[in-house]
């Protein structure tokens, strides 16, 4: 399958695992979706492991549990904001990570006192992005929910913290499968944790068929996008990544009445083009980072 072919299918996958964690909030919390989703992810990698003969071991687990555990803390963060929030709202304030990343780079200049270096067009990605959030989240305050959408927007600076963790495993020769393993074993983790706090909820046929898709579909489409990255263009890969918020505005409005609002629409189109302009600069600028082993 090409590289643009899988990422159109992992966008869909992703678009649908949301669909899946909307219905399941009617049941169970957060923590516990993410539990489920860390245990079928764990399985699955391992028994590909097993299967081609690789390794679950690594020389690094400092790195691996700090990467998760601010991975997880962004995936707890979405999935919290998919229970309340319109689909595409959730998905797209997800999808805000790339704006993130140019924020760091540019504090990051800013540090080591290269304000000179700056690229003004990267701060215009910036304050585009934002303007975009601004307008997603006007409906959305009209209705009393503004803490959901702050839950999606800092998942999506999360996410962009766990980019930077998974390009700096990835430098170091560390796999993709492992470093997806590990994150699934902190969700797990995680998960157990929150479940032991809150406690755990009984299950349906309905409400477990739920979980189980939740896990079989991010999984799925979490190694479709890595070997997308493995074989695409990287620039190419991102533009067709942002498919997912289409994906999930069109389940939004069929199977959740979600209202069409042209400020949500339009709020929505400047993050995408901030994200795919901020990937653009920071691909001239610095190394590219992949994102193929986090979820979006």
């Amino acid at each position: 399958m090409s590289a643009p072919l899988l990422m159109v299918c992992s966008a869909f996958l992703f678009a649908t695992m949301g669909v899946c964690v909307k219905l399941a909030s009617a049941y169970y919390a957060a923590g516990e979706i993410v539990f489920y989703r860390g245990l079928i992810g764990a399985l699955f990698i391992a028994g590909i492991t097993r299967v081609r003969g690789g390794t679950l071991r690594t020389p690094v687990p400092a790195m691996h549990f700090w990467r998760s555990v601010v991975g997880v803390l962004s995936l707890g963060l979405w999935f919290y904001a998919l229970g309340h929030l319109p689909l595409a709202t959730a998905m797209t304030l997800n999808y805000m990570s790339s704006v993130w990343m140019a924020m760091f780079l540019i504090g990051g200049a800013v540090l080591m006192g290269g304000r000179d270096s700056i690229d003004g067009r990267l701060v215009s990605t910036i304050l585009l992005g934002f303007l975009g959030v601004a307008l997603v989240l006007r409906p959305t305050m009209e209705s009393n929910q503004l803490w959901y959408g702050v839950a999606g927007l800092l998942s999506g600076m999360l996410a962009a913290m766990a980019y930077l963790q998974v390009t700096a495993l990835g430098r170091i020769g560390e796999p993709e499968y492992r470093v997806v393993f590990y994150f699934s074993l902190g969700g797990m983790g995680a998960g157990a944790l929150s479940m032991l706090a809150t406690g755990a909820q009984g299950h349906t046929w309905g409400s477990g068929a739920l979980l189980v898709a939740t896990g079989v579909l991010a999984t799925t489409a979490q190694m479709m996008m890595t070997r997308a990255y493995a074989i695409g263009h990287a620039l190419s890969n991102a533009s067709l990544q942002y498919l997912g918020i289409a994906f999930a505005f069109g389940y939004g409005v069929l199977l959740f009445d979600d209202a069409v609002t042209w400020m949500a629409l339009a709020g929505m189109l400047l993050i995408v083009g901030a994200g795919l302009g901020a990937t653009l600069l920071r691909a001239r600028q610095a190394p590219a980072v992949t994102t193929s082993s986090v979820e979006p």
